[in-house]
């Protein structure tokens, strides 16, 4: 099993859109997947269509005492699975800080559904927090949405230099642009160079189209109800670039 964490400290960056779309399209390629909604707004669970109830909240999820197992949901698509959030993840922080070695319990946590999955995508809440390092510590791969901005490639690599800073298992950071405008002239000149100078940044734009934004209106991923849109064809090519670094 490997896990991807679709992880930016800003919020409104297209971080669940990510998680959303390339879980879809992972179970669509026949891999057992699951998603994962660690932000107590519930978006990911919002737009999957299931409750947002989590039975004995986060404090018995992240004590052991209710396994992950019981807490899964089916979605309307074949291999692809949810374990949603609601609104005691906001208390998840001095959840975790009442555990020991508190920044590994997410894996820890996730290691008992092992046998059932070979890919669970996290989609993560806006922050630096406890649950935060829990995620980074947790994940193979941590994805990184990038606005083509100066502050947000700065952002980035704070992450990337926060994560090198880790004793023992780093997870792999890859970057791709999110919500691209490329009447931009900033837009343009960050997506023509930062590339070519860092192998940790794709070249994949997703752009800033209102497809993107009825994710929210049909409740369901952009594929499955704009599969010609550019942003569809976008997430496919970040799928593929992410299925050889897993």
């Amino acid at each position: 099993m490997r896990v991807v964490a679709s992880y930016n400290v800003k919020g409104g960056v297209g971080k669940t859109s990510a998680a959303v779309n390339l879980a879809y399209l992972a179970a669509r390629d026949g891999r057992r997947t699951l998603l994962w909604d660690l932000d107590p707004q519930g978006a990911a669970t919002y737009l999957f269509r299931v409750r947002p109830r989590v039975k004995g909240g986060s404090g018995k999820l992240v004590a052991g005492s209710r396994a992950i197992a019981a807490g899964l949901k089916g979605t309307d698509f074949d291999g692809l699975d949810l374990l949603p959030a609601d609104f005691t993840y906001r208390n998840m922080d001095i959840d975790l800080s009442h555990e020991k070695k508190s920044t590994r319990v997410l894996r820890r946590l996730l290691d008992g559904v092992a046998d059932e999955f070979d890919l669970v995508f996290l989609d993560t809440p806006p922050s630096l927090s406890l649950v935060s390092e829990n995620v980074l510590h947790a994940a193979d791969v941590v994805l990184v949405p990038i606005i083509p901005t100066v502050l947000a490639v700065r952002t980035y690599d704070q992450l990337v230099d926060f994560v090198d800073s880790f004793d023992g298992r780093r997870p792999r950071v890859h970057g791709f642009f999110s919500m691209v405008d490329r009447r931009k002239t900033l837009h343009r000149e960050i997506i023509g160079t930062l590339p070519a100078d860092r192998p940790d940044v794709s070249a994949t734009g997703i752009p800033a189209l209102s497809a993107v934004e009825q994710m929210a209106v049909h409740r369901a991923p952009l594929p499955t109800f704009a599969p010609h849109s550019p942003a569809t064809r976008a997430y496919e090519q970040l799928w593929r670039e992410l299925v050889p670094l897993l």
